[in-house]
């Protein structure tokens, strides 16, 4: 049943748009000095609102980190290909800028619209289904790359990526799992997420890879499980749990340097999230 599960919303994964820092001077500070009270930041020492870049922005995905990050006192700077059009999908909101950027474009362009305010940057970006079969290495390897790489040229040191169970479906014997198949038909997705995957453990940034199950529109029907790296194969969670997920990776020092995994199940106990990220062990 949970094999299904994934399986049935597996594309949508990679059909939608979708803690510890440095700044810029190296000097380290977190994301939870801020204060969130009813959706509102209030810092300690006056310092300004952390700000988040969010690459794939409007995606089902990322729509969702935007407002959870707005709700949570952040401001957010949303990377977005189309700028009139994304304004149509978010309320306005003041702590809410839109950039244009594309992340098949090159890490120069990139840089410019993370801009040098910008305290972290979360991935959300995924290709979009048609003819052209590299479109995943373009969007979900290389485009992954070149945010890595914008981030390194404007000094940011916080990078959370929403990748997939299953990414490394080979080295666990999954190499016959259904959705591993059914996934990698379309131009070896889960293949170019992972060697993106590689490229960002091996840059020297602090990162939290965010690996979900089958992606659900639903709202949530359990409580999120957080495991290793490749040890869930099958499962689903709403994209709200991961929007969440994603969110509480900056606040929480644990988060740093890890690999985790997610699927929601109705029978799993509740949690923290500084709980959960503790339990899973780094690199």
């Amino acid at each position: 049943m949970a094999t299904s599960l994934l399986l049935r919303h597996s594309s949508a994964v990679f059909f939608s748009h979708s803690s510890f820092f440095f700044t810029k001077n190296n000097s380290s500070r977190s994301f939870t000095s801020i204060k969130m009270e009813r959706g509102q930041a209030s810092e300690e020492n006056g310092a300004k609102t952390k700000k988040v870049f969010v690459a794939g922005a409007t995606g089902k995905t990322g729509k969702r980190i935007v407002e959870q990050l707005l709700s949570r006192g952040f401001s957010v700077k949303a990377g977005v290909r189309d700028v009139e059009k994304a304004k149509t999908s978010f309320k306005d909101d003041p702590s809410l800028q839109f950039v244009r950027a594309d992340v098949t474009e090159g890490p120069e362009k990139l840089a410019e619209a993370i801009g040098d305010d910008s305290q972290a940057v979360i991935c959300a970006s995924g290709f979009r289904p048609g003819f052209d079969l590299f479109a995943p290495w373009k969007v979900d390897n290389f485009g992954t790359v070149n945010l890595v790489d914008a981030c390194r040229k404007q000094g940011v040191n916080r990078f959370v990526l929403i990748s997939s169970i299953l990414v490394n479906g080979a080295a666990m014997g999954q190499i016959l799992n259904p959705a591993y198949i059914f996934i990698n038909v379309f131009g070896l997705t889960l293949v170019a997420k992972l060697q993106a995957e590689k490229y960002i453990k091996k840059s020297g940034i602090n990162y939290t890879i965010v690996r979900p199950g089958g992606l659900k529109n639903d709202p949530p029907t359990g409580n999120v499980v957080m495991e290793p790296e490749d040890t869930l194969y099958e499962g689903s969670i709403s994209r709200d749990q991961v929007a969440e997920v994603a969110v509480e990776s900056l606040l929480h020092d644990e988060a740093s340097f890890k690999v985790v995994e997610i699927v929601a199940r109705p029978d799993a106990p509740k949690h923290s999230y500084k709980d959960l990220f503790a339990s899973v062990k780094g690199r």
